[in-house]
């Protein structure tokens, strides 16, 4: 085995104590915004699925049907439907976006959606669409599209998925169709979310649609996303020309990519080399994958696989970031070799999650090197009293502050989520929402969280402007 594994547990290790100080009292007392950058995007994240309603596509089979022992793939047995119906309630949402003052909004374009049949689009969703983004860049919000966030059309799905090499041709053509449709409005561009999240839920632990469990399939997927990623920044590189005023325009592409703060049990060679495998499986793969062009995946025993992908390499302008978590790491006998916990005491969200922003620090010095600038493209918290979401808000940006302090290159952070959503396969009781959308009745009405004045300060502290 490689020593990488070990190096990178100790980097681990050692990153803990090496973090500035995140003590509540210095958090609590910092004029949250003032160390922001000028230009910076303070924004706020979504996905089409989660909040739009009406979709039909592998996710809305998934709510409906069960694992083989009859468990509901599904938590709280609820199905995605009309879920914040942000579809017919986009203007009211553009009106929270203005009450944040924020100044970018990232947003998914479903699939299955615009392209329902191969080959057959959506007129009326593609116009839709088109106008979500001029709205917003007309409001001087910056929109960020993402192309792919978990969902597939079920055409896809019932082809084979991200395992049909088919799927990178439709999904290159789909992008190309989403560059033509909104390029004139969209500079900032996020191909996959999560590629990493998607393999190792959907195909390795079994949890997500298609519900596998094989390792292997798993890191085929993986690297078929990243091709999907270089064949859809092809597409996307036709808009670097001029945009509908005449200017020159320069299109920004990435990922999101997300990681997660892996902390070794113990000082111990095995929990030490356990905690760096993980990592180097799901947190430094992509990154190192996008650098060189070439994909390393490796769990001992089970799955070894390198790959060129044409087009990768230099196929980023930022990288994008999610941030929620540190897990805590130790050996055991499962097929990764590792155990996840948060230990008992700890602080966690009603998720079970731990808050710990200084993981979100460390992460982004630690990518810092990577020659581009970085974008928190996610962070949140699930906190359904709305009551210590203002603190995990304050406590992140503190933590993008202090990077920047220290010389990162952190051009935006899009907290998850504007309002509540459906949350995959958590269903509807996690509330992420810096508004909260009232279940109780189908009116499905917005209210303000706590946290809105905290995002509030923030963006008057980096000189925006929100409205009363």
């Amino acid at each position: 085995m490689s020593p990488r594994p070990l190096l990178l547990g100790l980097a681990l290790l050692a990153g803990c104590s090496e973090r500035p100080s995140f003590d509540p009292a210095r958090v609590n007392a910092a004029p949250i915004g003032k160390g922001l950058p000028r230009g910076f995007l303070l924004g706020t994240s979504t996905s089409s699925h989660q909040i739009e309603g009406g979709n039909e596509n592998d996710w809305a089979a998934w709510e409906r049907t069960s694992f083989p022992d009859g468990t509901p793939h599904i938590k709280d047995r609820s199905m995605s439907g009309p879920a914040s119906d942000s579809w017919n309630r986009f203007d009211e949402d553009v009106k929270s976006m203005k009450q944040l003052g924020s100044n970018a909004y990232r947003f998914g374009v479903e699939w299955s959606r615009l392209e329902p049949t191969p080959g057959a689009w959506n007129e009326e969703a593609a116009e839709r669409y088109r106008q979500w983004a001029h709205t917003l860049r007309v409001q001087g919000i910056e929109p960020m599209v993402t192309l792919h966030h978990f969902t597939l059309p079920n055409w896809v799905a019932e082809s084979g998925g991200w395992e049909n090499p088919a799927t990178l041709d439709a999904f290159e053509r789909f992008s190309g169709k989403v560059a033509e449709l909104l390029g004139a409005d969209v500079d900032w561009w996020c191909t996959i979310n999560e590629p990493n999240v998607q393999a190792v839920f959907g195909y390795m632990d079994g949890v997500w649609p298609p519900g596998k469990t094989d390792t292997a399939a798993a890191a085929q997927v993986m690297a078929n996303l990243l091709e999907a990623h270089a064949r859809a920044t092809r597409q996307l590189r036709t808009l670097d020309t001029v945009d509908a005023d005449g200017d020159g325009k320069a299109t920004l592409i990435s990922i999101a990519h997300h990681v997660r703060y892996f902390q070794p049990a113990s000082g111990s060679v095995t929990d030490v080399t356990v905690a760096g495998l993980t990592d180097a499986f799901f947190n430094e793969s992509i990154p190192e994958a996008l650098r060189t062009g070439r994909i390393s995946l490796f769990v001992p025993g089970t799955v070894s696989l390198q790959r060129d992908i044409p087009g990768l390499k230099g196929s980023i302008d930022y990288l994008g970031i999610n941030y929620y978590t540190r897990d805590h790491i130790r050996q055991d006998a499962s097929p990764s070799f590792s155990h996840k916990y948060v230990p008992a005491g700890y602080d966690t969200n009603d998720l079970g999650w731990e808050l710990y922003p200084e993981g979100l620090y460390l992460q982004l010095e630690r990518y810092a090197n990577l020659g581009v600038p970085l974008v928190v493209t996610e962070n949140g918290m699930d906190d359904r009293t709305g009551e210590r979401r203002p603190y995990y808000l304050r406590s992140h940006l503190y933590a993008v502050e202090q990077a920047v302090a220290k010389g990162v290159d952190v051009r935006g952070y899009f907290h998850w989520s504007l309002i509540d959503n459906f949350e995959w396969a958590e269903g509807y009781e996690p509330r992420f929402g810096l508004f909260r959308v009232d279940r109780a009745n189908m009116e499905l009405t917005r209210q303000a969280t706590p946290a809105v004045e905290t995002f509030r300060e923030a963006a008057r502290n980096l000189g925006l402007t929100p409205t009363p």
